[in-house]
């Protein structure tokens, strides 16, 4: 009975426990790959771009060889509104620089878009101004816009950052001077985060940027190698780490200052020199990735990416796919950390994971590589929060299950301690030594045949009461109610202290409980009832058993049968206890050997049962001192 008990227990918990297991993972992977897909989907990335921002974007010192000429406010109050400047003064700028034919700048890099001619003469100058030294690029746009482009096979595409037009500079400064486009297009969020290597005209060719064409003419002046290129996406935007926030780190000097001759003319050899709008009232300036609350210049931005292509410290933004394949995994993870474990636990793994998560996004930034800063951490956040409330909520839920399970069943003191160890109602058993009693009422069915059903139950219910009270009373878990027979064990869910006089001792007061009642029963109605009761232990398998919808906290086992035999032979009135039993009690009780008197069904002969006949030692305080 006790192999078979132990094999149907570990076999349904096997069976129970991988339905677990699998509806855990399925759960586990749907949570996961929700969020990955959520993520996905971009409600992230306005915080995720702007964290990202403040993380890696810093300022660093430069090399000291870019200039800024600025038409700043200065320039506008001494020279007049700029809208009223002819092209002469972008001319005398130039030919002040260029004085020198043994000094002169590197290379001159002009943020000013001189499209469609005005008055010739000033033109002319202009474009002489340009290419007297060959060291001037200018400014052109490509006009963009998302259409239909036809294809070689005559197919049409949808594309975005179609060129639909080309502003190019008017043909005499065109001819007399490089080109490079000064497009800025800004992400999403309005930041200005990312640079347009070249421009693809429709008519073919390709034009570069103007910070490209700058860095390349610098570096050929130099006698360096070109510019390596970084690497861009499908539409040829590549990341731009800048170097200094706006009007931190570039020299500039105002362009009425260099007319006035208030500058040498040698202080630009040999440099890079870029001059462009550098006041509010000329409206070229955007919020960058470096600063989200100043506007930088337009000049100033083109400074940032020369600088950094003449670094050659590129960063490539790593594929969203991956990420988000990453992303999975790492919450896959979290979840299974985070569940069930203590908030303590919990909380060391979280912030490992968004630590090591941060550290990582700095150490491949250092090498190359832009990950999404915010995706785990915030995912993983959300996880930790979410896994801490379930947690807690499963944890009151669990408390109010252990509380209605077992309230009705033992005593409230061992509710409290149940509380407190935290007893998961899972299904599944453990084995533990408990001890067992099993009471029948003696004399009831007959009486019941005499009596109407109302007072049948009326007297069935007292004597229930009077067994769960001395159940209850002595800490014991009252197991089931089988018509009028109960069964009740010590021991368990709990270890107790002296278990098995708590057993004999509920035997007794239910022996001596049941004379008061009998008394009356017989003055009421000419007959009277007993219990008969036995009492053993031993080792059996306690716990939940059946399925998850329906399942009886219950003891199983050798143990469990040997009391349900003893108490099936006890006359009335009498307590059957075993040798097990009698020996755990020695010198506390006095009992009776009835020898080879009573044989048990299922017991070999030589299973002594002994008679009850009285406690002699019980420490009533110390045993309700300790559960």
């Amino acid at each position: 009975m006790r192999k078979k008990s132990f094999r149907y227990v570990n076999m349904f918990r096997m069976k129970e426990l991988f339905h677990t297991k699998t509806a855990g993972l399925m759960l586990a992977l749907a949570i996961a790959g929700g969020m990955t897909l959520l993520t996905g989907f971009g409600p992230l990335d306005s915080l995720d771009l702007a964290a990202s921002d403040a993380w890696y974007q810093e300022s660093r010192a430069f090399d000291g060889d870019i200039v800024l000429v600025g038409i700043d406010q200065q320039a506008i109050e001494e020279i007049g509104p700029y809208d009223q400047w002819g092209r002469e003064i972008m001319a005398m700028a130039l030919e002040y620089i260029n004085q020198s034919e043994d000094c002169h700048p590197a290379v001159i890099g002009l943020d000013v878009l001189y499209s469609g001619e005005s008055r010739p003469e000033a033109d002319e100058w202009l474009a002489d101004a340009a290419g007297a030294c060959g060291n001037v690029v200018t400014a052109c746009a490509a006009v963009y816009e998302d259409g239909f482009v036809e294809g070689e096979d005559g197919e049409f595409r949808r594309e975005r950052f179609a060129v639909r037009g080309f502003e190019a500079p008017y043909p005499g400064l065109e001819e007399a001077a490089a080109l490079g486009h000064i497009n800025a297009m800004l992400d999403t969020d309005g930041i200005l985060r990312h640079h347009l290597l070249s421009v693809s005209l429709p008519e073919g060719g390709e034009i570069p940027s103007l910070a490209l064409a700058v860095a390349q003419q610098f570096r050929n002046v130099l006698g360096l190698p070109p510019v390596e290129r970084p690497p861009v996406d499908s539409n040829g935007f590549w990341y731009v780490p800048f170097c200094g926030k706006p009007g931190d780190l570039w020299e500039s000097i105002s362009i009425a200052d260099l007319l006035a001759g208030n500058v040498p003319a040698d202080y630009f050899a040999g440099k890079i020199v870029l001059i462009g709008p550098y006041a509010p009232a000329l409206q070229d300036s955007y919020f960058t990735s470096i600063d989200h609350a100043r506007p930088m210049y337009g000049v100033e931005y083109q400074a940032n990416v020369v600088q950094a292509l003449l670094w050659g410290e590129y960063r490539k933004e790593a594929g969203d796919w991956s990420q988000l394949a990453a992303l999975f995994f790492v919450l896959l993870l979290a979840l299974g950390a985070f569940w069930k474990r203590p908030v303590k636990v919990s909380a060391t793994v979280w912030l490992l994971t968004v630590g090591g998560w941060l550290g990582l996004c700095t150490f491949l930034y250092q090498r190359g590589i832009v990950l999404h800063l915010l995706w785990v951490p915030f995912g993983v956040t959300v996880l930790f929060i979410g896994c801490i409330a379930l947690n807690y909520i499963k944890a009151a839920l669990d408390r109010r299950k252990v509380t209605n399970t077992f309230q009705r069943y033992v005593a409230p003191e061992i509710v409290r301690e149940l509380l407190k160890e935290g007893e998961a109602l899972e299904l599944g058993g453990k084995q533990v030594e408990i001890a067992v009693l099993f009471v029948d009422v003696r004399g009831f069915t007959p009486m019941s045949e005499l009596l109407d059903p109302a007072r049948v139950v009326e007297i069935l219910n007292r004597y229930l009461a009077l067994i769960s009270d001395c159940i209850l009373n002595n800490h014991g878990t009252l197991d089931k109610f089988v018509g009028d027979a109960a069964m009740a064990f010590w021991g368990a869910p709990l270890p107790q202290e002296d278990y098995v006089m708590k057993a004999v001792q509920a035997a007794m007061d239910m022996v001596e409980g049941s004379l008061a009642l009998s008394h009356e029963l017989q003055e009421r109605y000419g007959r009277t009832v007993s219990f008969g009761i036995g009492v053993h232990t031993g080792p059996a398998v306690v716990g939940n058993i059946g399925s998850p919808r329906r399942m009886d906290y219950t003891a199983i086992g050798d143990t469990v049968n040997t009391a349900a035999r003893l108490e099936a032979n006890a006359p009335g009135g009498t307590v059957y206890i075993s040798r097990a039993v009698a020996d755990a009690l020695e010198g506390r009780i006095r009992a009776t050997s009835l020898g080879g008197t009573v044989t048990l069904k299922g017991k070999k002969e030589g299973f002594e049962v002994l008679v009850l006949d009285e406690i002699l030692s019980w420490d009533a305080d110390k045993a309700n001192s300790k559960i």
